[in-house]
């Protein structure tokens, strides 16, 4: 199967990251994760990141491994030290099917936008943008301010797919997890996954009474 890599970021929003990489590990993909220091705060304030449950042997990658991949998955999610700039997910040799920043802080769209590539997070989404792979960003930020859509929209020119996390209502949602999964279908989507359709029925079925 595919081999994804996930970064989350310090936007609220959390929540779309850990249903995404469940989604994926689910189908059989594999996850390559990226997560930095304000991320993990983030799972911390708006989820149960430091459950104990989560807790035991092999350190932070074991930790993240037990709290984003649902139990029986058969795809692996390996966790990467955000600061190795010598990890292979820093060359464009190294094979993935696509990146997905979510949720996507304005700092990180600003850095990848310029090239910065001062961590793994942004060299990996530097290659991924060279090699002509899928790059999908999920910011969570409003208003937006003009340098906001500056940078968006260089990111766009480039060949990023920029998509807000900005569920729908025409589904008509019952529950929080229900407006987690518009956004998640709309990202599996935008990478050409099928398990889009399982979280999302398609405009024609929803119109019919």
């Amino acid at each position: 199967m595919g081999r994804y890599v996930v970064a989350v970021t310090g936007a609220s929003g959390a929540a779309y990251a850990r249903r995404l990489v469940g989604v994926l590990a689910g189908a059989a993909h594999n996850v390559e994760l990226l997560v930095t220091a304000a991320g993990f705060a983030v799972l911390a304030h708006e989820l149960d990141w430091d459950d104990v449950r989560y807790a035991g042997e092999g350190g932070l990658a074991g930790r993240c491994a037990r709290f984003f991949r649902p139990a029986g998955a058969p795809g692996d999610v390996r966790f990467h030290p955000i600061h190795d700039v010598l990890d292979g997910l820093a060359s464009g040799s190294e094979p993935t099917d696509g990146m997905v920043v979510v949720p996507c802080t304005m700092g990180r769209v600003s850095a990848i936008a310029g090239g910065r590539s001062s961590d793994l997070l942004e060299r990996a989404a530097d290659v991924t943008l060279k090699e002509g792979r899928p790059l999908v960003l999920v910011p969570r930020e409003t208003p937006l301010s003009l340098i906001h859509l500056r940078n968006l929209t260089a990111l766009a020119e480039a060949g990023a797919v920029v998509l807000p996390a900005m569920p729908g209502f025409y589904h008509r949602p019952e529950s929080l997890s229900d407006l987690v999964d518009f956004v998640v279908a709309k990202v599996l989507s935008r990478l050409g996954l099928p398990e889009a359709a399982a979280l999302l029925r398609p405009w024609s079925d929803l119109r019919r009474p």
